[in-house]
């Protein structure tokens, strides 16, 4: 259990980013949990058990629906939470039960520690992470950090048992460190720099996360295939884990467009997430903010959303993995849904001029981002431009025509790869 930023002990309120596939950042898969506190006493029993009528059983669905979804923390904000109160412990050689920290978004967030131990050379501490509403596979997992002085000056942060180690490239950790994302890490070694300040200790330190559960966690990722193995990855880079439903993430798509046309938007831009969305305000600074829609996976639901309410012109701006989908005509690209086809990829690089050699290394990819890097290594250029004519023809197929659409695929480090434009 985490407190709120007021300092009230409650349920976190739920959600990530799906830097390296632990913590999926929308997820269509709803998960309906009771959070407890609105369970029915034995007495009300006659009252859950009996049959309502179809009315009322609308009402309730209604009310369900409109129920706010609770946000929870990434692995990352648990491990600096952990790691924060370990250190802590391990100055002051006394137990802590609550750390707070600042997440990325400027939120100051109190996590409670479940378990905190301490000697004189080193300390841990504990955190159950918790998922919130449409939990992913890492809900309730067990997320520690443990601290110990070192010789040498500086922080030297390291995964323990249970966070993967990465073999492979095309990530943002490079090959053999451990599954740790940059805004993990930075925010791990802010917070112990943080409290080796306050206490004015200038001594080295290394932490560890480890998360005791986590290799078996991981099978229920994409890590294996990422070449991620031995555990989860610690990602996140909100700091909070955004729950997205299905209805709910339509419905707020769909409002979205609605204040747009009513503010006299035209042109929107629709994005899969942050990164791709301050791209596309970079792209058309004269755009009103009401013109920037994040559709998350929702491809198909936002451009039909769009064409129903008068949008003459759409730019769709995304990354290689999703937009890969969407060239294929898959319209609702959540990984769940609809993996990554190297096939389809390795087809594209022939056309585009590719080897035969250079397309059977394709095939054996691990992420579509890796492909990106090496057609950009390879100076095919026409690879991009072909995905995104593919896009904007299966925007069109999906709409039936009627609007102008414009694709536009960006790396992960925010520069273009291509991008193609089709009036239909």
């Amino acid at each position: 259990m985490t407190a709120d930023n007021t300092g009230k002990m409650d349920n976190p309120d739920k959600a990530e980013n799906m830097d390296m596939a632990s913590e999926p950042d929308k997820s269509s898969d709803k998960t309906d949990k009771s959070d407890g506190a609105n369970k029915p006493s034995k007495s009300d029993k006659s009252d859950v058990t009996s049959k309502p009528s179809k009315s009322s059983q609308k009402e309730v669905n209604a009310t369900k629906e409109e129920k706010p979804l609770r946000h929870g923390y990434t692995t990352g904000s648990c491990a600096t939470a952990a790691t924060k109160a370990a250190l802590t412990a391990l100055i002051l050689q006394e137990s802590q039960l609550y750390s707070t920290i600042r997440i990325p978004i400027g939120e100051d967030v109190t996590f409670e520690i479940v378990r905190c131990e301490y000697e004189t050379e080193r300390a841990e501490a504990e955190i159950i992470k918790d998922g919130g509403d449409d939990p992913d596979a890492t809900h309730k997992a067990r997320i520690i950090s443990e601290v110990s002085w070192r010789s040498e000056s500086g922080i030297e942060l390291d995964g323990g048992v249970g966070v993967g180690r990465v073999t492979k490239p095309g990530l943002p950790v490079p090959v053999g460190e451990a599954a740790i994302n940059p805004v993990p890490r930075k925010m791990i070694r802010q917070a112990a720099e943080a409290v080796l300040n306050q206490y004015g200790i200038d001594r080295g330190v290394r932490v560890v996360i480890s998360v005791p559960d986590g290799e078996e966690i991981a099978k229920k990722t994409l890590n294996g295939r990422l070449g991620i193995l031995g555990g989860i990855s610690i990602l996140g880079t909100r700091g909070t884990v955004v729950p997205f439903s299905t209805s709910a993430y339509k419905a707020s798509v769909a409002q979205a467009i609605r204040v747009a046309v009513t503010c006299g938007c035209t042109h929107l831009v629709l994005s899969t997430g942050g990164r791709t969305e301050k791209y596309g305000m970079d792209m058309y600074p004269d755009l009103s903010e009401e013109a920037f829609v994040e559709m998350g996976d929702f491809i198909g639901f936002a451009l039909l959303q769009a064409r129903r309410q008068g949008i003459r012109k759409v730019t769709l701006v995304g990354m290689m993995g999703k937009f890969s989908k969407v060239a294929q005509g898959v319209m609702m690209v959540h990984s769940k849904s609809a993996p990554v086809d190297f096939g389809f990829l390795a087809k594209v690089a022939s056309d585009a001029g590719a080897t035969q050699e250079q397309a059977a290394a394709i095939l054996e990819a691990n992420t579509a981002a890796l492909v990106g890097d090496w057609m950009q290594e390879w100076g095919y250029s026409t690879f991009f431009e072909l995905l995104c004519s593919y896009c904007c023809e299966a925007g069109l197929r999906e709409v039936g025509g009627g609007m102008e659409i414009e694709t536009v695929i960006i790396s992960m480090k925010a520069s273009l790869l291509g991008s193609a434009r089709m009036d239909g």
